[in-house]
C-alpha cells in the first residue's frame, strides 16, 4: 500500500493536509491535490483531508462539489484550456489568455480569466462556459478517446464550448457534427468511467 501526506500552506496561510492511501487514489486526487492551494485559500478552509470514499474536489464556484469521478484536461498546474479564458471563446469569438491573477477552480481545473467580466461570468454560471468533454478533443471522444486540444480548433455547438485537437480532427469531425456529437456525448460518461480519478 501507497501512502502519501502532502502539506501545502497556500498565500491565505491555511494549511491542508491530503492524506492518500493506495495507488489508484493517489491517481484520483492528483488534479484536486493540483488546484487545492488556490481554492483552499479563496474559500478560507482550515484543514481539509481527502482520501478514499471521502471528501470532495474543492470548488471555488457556486454548485455542488465533486464527488464522482471526473476527467479534465490539464497542464501541470491544473490550468484548463491552456491558460485560456472559457468566456472568452463565447463573447470574444476567439481564443484569449486569460491571466493567473483571474482564476476560479472548478471541478478539480483552474480556469484563467482576461478580465474581471469574464471570472464573474463564469462563477456565476460555470456549467455554460466550460468545455465540454473535460476540455479533450471532441473528435476524439466520438472515437471512445482522449486526446489533448488546440486552442485555436473551437466551436460553440448549442451553447456548448467544444474543441478538438488539430486540422485532421477538426476536418474529421466536421464530416458529422451531429453525429459524432452525438457520439462523444455517449462516449464520455465510459471514458470517465475508465480513465478519470
Amino acid at each position: 500500500m501507497i501512502v502519501a501526506a502532502a502539506w501545502v500552506t497556500p498565500l491565505g496561510g491555511k494549511t491542508v493536509v491530503i492524506r492518500l492511501e493506495g495507488e489508484s487514489s493517489m491517481k484520483r486526487y492528483l488534479v484536486a491535490a493540483l488546484g487545492l492551494s488556490l481554492s483552499v485559500s479563496q474559500v478560507g478552509c482550515g484543514q481539509l483531508t481527502v482520501g478514499p470514499g471521502r471528501g470532495a474536489v474543492p470548488s471555488t464556484t457556486p454548485g455542488d462539489p465533486v464527488r464522482t469521478k471526473f476527467l479534465v484536461n490539464v497542464d501541470a498546474q491544473g490550468t484548463a484550456l491552456l491558460g485560456h479564458d472559457p468566456v472568452a471563446f463565447f463573447t470574444d469569438k476567439k481564443p484569449v489568455m486569460g491571466t493567473a491573477e483571474l482564476r476560479t477552480v472548478y471541478k478539480g481545473a483552474v480556469y484563467q480569466f482576461a478580465s474581471a467580466e469574464h471570472k464573474a461570468m463564469f462563477d456565476k454560471d460555470p456549467s455554460k462556459y466550460e468545455p465540454q468533454f473535460g476540455g479533450y478533443c471532441g473528435y476524439a471522444a466520438s472515437i471512445k478517446k482522449v486526446s489533448p486540444i488546440s486552442v485555436e480548433f473551437f466551436e460553440i455547438i448549442d451553447g456548448r464550448l467544444v474543441l478538438q485537437h488539430n486540422k485532421k480532427a477538426w476536418d474529421l469531425w466536421h464530416k458529422d457534427v451531429p453525429g459524432n456529437l452525438t457520439k462523444a456525448d455517449a462516449n464520455w460518461p465510459v471514458l470517465v468511467e475508465n480513465r478519470g480519478i
